[in-house]
């Protein structure tokens, strides 16, 4: 399987799973969008290394770097290899003496790695193709992307048709109700 490198273009709060965030990777060859939803600490772990900030003590994700790179190894890529019962796996693959070594990970954590370690973000084709949804160019700037309420009313209804055939009845609640908002506008 071909791998297909993401980049990350939002972090907003979650409309569909609220105290939790949405974490939208994209990719850029094709646009296409894959949504995750992630809690709050790995949320802050992400957002202070995309905006600059540091901590006067390391975080979790900061030491786990930090051994990664004691023990002379390196974090090369992030592989979000599966959805299993509508949750991302993910994989860390680490080089160390020459040898790659595949480590097991939440989907946030790793991501949250990679963007320490400055590594790219994969992940396959099929799993896009599964969850994902596509872009509209003409659309609002990514920024502004992170509710429901701001996309376009036809990704509405494909993300609608997609989560009501994997029977994702919360998430389709709160999808109508954004439709509706969006079509009394």
């Amino acid at each position: 399987m071909e791998k297909v490198e993401l980049n990350i273009v939002a972090l907003a709060n979650s409309e569909s799973h609220p105290g939790n965030f949405a974490l939208i990777l994209e990719d850029i060859k094709r646009n296409r969008r894959i949504p995750i939803t992630i809690g709050p600490p790995e949320a802050r772990s992400i957002a202070m290394v995309l905006e600059k900030m540091t901590s006067k003590r390391p975080q979790t994700h900061d030491l786990f770097e930090n051994v990664i790179s004691e023990l002379g190894g390196q974090l090369v890529e992030v592989v979000i290899n599966e959805v299993v019962e509508e949750k991302y796996h993910a994989l860390l693959i680490i080089e160390q003496n020459g040898r790659r070594i595949a480590v097991d990970a939440r989907t946030s954590d790793a991501v949250a790695l990679a963007v320490r370690c400055n590594c790219p973000i994969y992940s396959y084709e099929d799993i896009i193709n599964e969850t994902g949804f596509t872009v509209d160019q003409e659309g609002l700037t990514m920024e502004k992307r992170g509710a429901f309420i701001n996309y376009p009313l036809h990704e509405l209804e494909e993300l609608l048709a997609r989560v009501l055939a994997r029977e994702d009845y919360e998430s389709a609640s709160r999808i109508r109700d954004a439709i509706s908002r969006k079509k009394a506008e």
